[in-house]
């Protein structure tokens, strides 16, 4: 949605008050309130003060879901369809919050349109088109709710159609109304609801036609393969074609100026399918989306020589885990800019992304003119369908299960980065392990080394003076593997009876799994290289989900099903402290992650909200939600300003930390390197304790 004062825009991807998925959103005509639907559980209609970023009214009269929501001309009123199941439209007088009129409607909706002059509204959706007639001197009056009065469009020969979206003309055309079918066609109904004419789209794919945004001058309809098609709203003639996104799987870092392969395209290239679109008046400027969730902005003011404004770039499906690139002493060594971090995603690919501009300089990437802060896309196969959100496709009708059983087997599950920043590890939901040199960016391994998904990577601190990688997966199996020697295996660990969701290196390796199990090993030298041998063995009532170190290996954190922390001395495996990771009284802890300086502890719980404690005092810091689905990734940035988390919902947030905050952690962090520097003075042997 657009505001059309001062052309901001706003999508769904979950709003930072409340943790109810949004399913549609306008904005008034003045720009003030935004109304957004939402699913789930009591779904609500809410209004939202664009300025204060507070929501202002609220309406609970929908069980299942909100398909689509609009304004009136006047901004007094807002019209709300709800999900086919709900079988409601509702008028309502938002500012007295009460319903002035509503009805029934049988069909599946998808789209919602107001009259120039306020007097009727249409919906659209499968073999269905309604006029719905407000009398506003009835509905001012009355403080009851009365029926709506609707009439049906007569659709004639395209009665079988599945209509996408509707729009009601603006100025010399106030009286007709446009709608698109998903089976290609664009119609024109008159002011006494006949369908007058339509002409084809002309896009060559099943389901072509997506969404549609009127003006005075245009119609702008959004199809698949990346197409918009611009037309005339007088006559319906054809004026233009839109240039097309990237087509699916670009390397975007070497797309560096507009001339480069973006707009050439390739022969048998695919596309994303544009999947909505709205109009900024102000500036001319036409947002679209696309099915690969990226967003372009294009600036139409004169339809011959369109340029792209902006457009960003993100995962698609579920992003599963977010790494910082290490901080890397010899700057000249370094294969990433500082800052950088790395996200691996269901849509199977590896993302590096950075958002501070001026880091770039000095490595291999450059910016790239389709994404600010994504440098590189590394595609793990050619399979460009994963990269597409199949929730959108059939005019949103997909079937959950098939999108369901399509995301089991692929997807990169697991990142981790080396020590010295050269190395990327990556493992899948199928078991293969790949090793990428990031200086080339280049796969320089692959190795089918599980037989389900890996769930976690763990390189060894460079001060133990070993380098190696831990790969653990579902099958129960931990795999460790010297980094020094091509990735030979060195050892496979087998005493996990379930699957394993954590390892690290420390003093020693430990493990957890959902066996309820905690394993601590010490690391010995022998002629073939390292063996482990187990210390300490650990037994708790609960499923011991996630991990992590301290920075100064004396202890490790577990986040457990009871939400709650369990921290153990790693020397001796017994567990020093235990507090609740959560504020909440639902779900289980999924992430836990120690900031640089090891002050603090961010955890994510299933019921979809973050927290940070106290490392050692347990006191909550502070507490975040915004997510839409459950945090599967969260890491500090190595400046300690900020926590990165990543979802099931496929967004990755940065959340600023509080100076205070900060400075806390800057603060330790340099009494530890003055410690370390005194300790260097008098030096025990450093791997020593790795080793016997």
């Amino acid at each position: 949605a657009c505001d059309p004062r001062t052309g901001l825009v706003a999508y769904p991807c979950h709003f930072l008050c409340f943790r109810k998925t949004i399913t549609a959103l306008a904005f008034s005509p003045d720009g003030k309130y935004l109304v957004t639907g939402e699913s789930g559980h009591m779904p609500a209609v809410r209004v939202w003060d664009v300025a204060e970023r507070t929501q202002v009214a609220e309406l609970q009269e929908h069980k299942y879901g909100v398909a689509c929501v609009a304004f009136s001309p006047s901004s007094k009123y807002i019209v709300s369809v709800g999900y086919q199941h709900d079988m409601i439209v509702n008028v309502w007088s938002w500012k007295k919050n009460i319903v002035v009129a509503a009805n029934k409607v049988s069909s599946k909706v998808t789209a919602v349109s107001f009259s120039e002059d306020c007097s009727y509204f249409v919906t659209a959706g499968n073999r269905h088109i309604k006029f719905w007639y407000l009398d506003d001197s009835k509905t001012s009056k009355v403080n009851a709710t009365v029926p709506l009065l609707g009439r049906s469009g007569l659709l004639g020969e395209l009665r079988n159609n599945f209509f996408a979206d509707v729009a009601c003309g603006r100025g010399k055309k106030a009286d007709s109304t446009f709608c698109i079918t998903s089976s290609g066609l664009l119609c024109e109904f008159n002011e006494k609801r006949l369908l007058d004419k339509w002409v084809e789209l002309r896009v060559s794919f099943t389901t072509v036609a997506n969404c549609i945004s009127v003006n005075h001058d245009y119609i702008f309809c959004g199809c698949a393969d990346g197409t918009v098609r611009i037309f005339n709203p007088l006559n319906l003639h054809f004026v233009t074609t839109l240039p097309k996104p990237h087509f699916l799987g670009t390397d975007i870092a070497v797309v560096l100026s507009l001339h480069s392969r973006l707009f050439s395209g390739m022969a048998d290239a695919k596309y994303p399918d544009t999947i909505a679109l709205t109009f900024d008046p102000t500036n001319q400027w036409l947002s679209c989306v696309y099915n690969d969730h990226s967003l372009y902005v294009w600036d139409v003011k004169d339809p011959k020589k369109v340029g792209k404004v902006y457009s960003a770039l993100y995962h698609s499906s579920c992003v599963w885990n977010v790494e910082m690139y290490p901080e890397v002493k010899d700057n000249n060594q370094s294969c990433l800019p500082p800052g950088s971090f790395i996200t691996c995603s269901s849509d199977n690919t590896i993302r590096l992304w950075n958002t501070e501009s001026s880091n770039i300089h000095g490595t291999a990437l450059h910016r790239n003119i389709l994404s600010n802060d994504l440098m590189k896309i590394i595609y793990v196969d050619d399979n460009t369908q994963v990269l597409l959100d199949t929730d959108y496709n059939s005019g949103g009708s997909a079937d959950k299960a098939d999108t369901q059983v399509m995301d089991t087997k692929v997807g990169i599950r697991t990142v981790c980065v080396s020590p010295s920043g050269e190395h990327l590890a990556s493992g899948d939901r199928i078991g293969t392990l790949r090793i990428y040199e990031l200086q080339s960016l280049q796969e320089m391994l692959k190795v089918e080394a599980h037989d389900s998904e890996i769930l976690c990577l763990e390189y060894s601190k460079p001060d133990t003076g070993l380098k190696l990688l831990a790969s653990a997966s579902r099958d129960r199996l931990i795999h460790v593997l010297d980094a020094g020697k091509d990735y030979s295996l060195q050892q496979t660990l087998d005493e996990h009876s379930s699957s394993i969701t954590a390892v690290k290196f420390a003093v020693r390796m430990i493990s957890c799994g959902a066996d309820k199990s905690i394993y601590f090993r010490t690391a010995q030298k022998t002629g073939e290289g390292v063996q482990f041998t187990r210390t300490h063995h650990i037994v708790r009532k609960t499923t011991l989900y996630d991990m992590d170190v301290d920075p100064s290996w004396k202890y490790a954190a577990i986040g457990c099903q009871d939400r709650n922390i369990r921290v153990f001395n790693i020397s001796s495996g017994k567990q020093k402290k235990l507090y609740k990771g959560s504020q909440g009284e639902d779900g289980t802890l999924i992430k836990v992650q120690t900031d640089p300086s090891g002050l603090y502890i961010a955890t994510s719980c299933s019921d979809k909200n973050l927290s940070i404690f106290d490392f050692y005092s347990g006191e909550c810091v502070a507490t975040m939600y915004g997510h839409s689905e459950i945090v599967t990734g969260m890491k500090f940035s190595n400046d300690c300003k900020h926590l990165i988390s990543v979802s099931g919902d496929s967004c990755i947030f940065i959340w600023r930390l509080s100076s205070e905050m900060t400075i806390n952690m800057r603060q330790r962090l340099s009494d530890m390197k003055q410690r370390g520097k005194q300790a260097e003075k008098s030096p025990p042997h450093k791997t020593a304790g790795l080793m016997r």
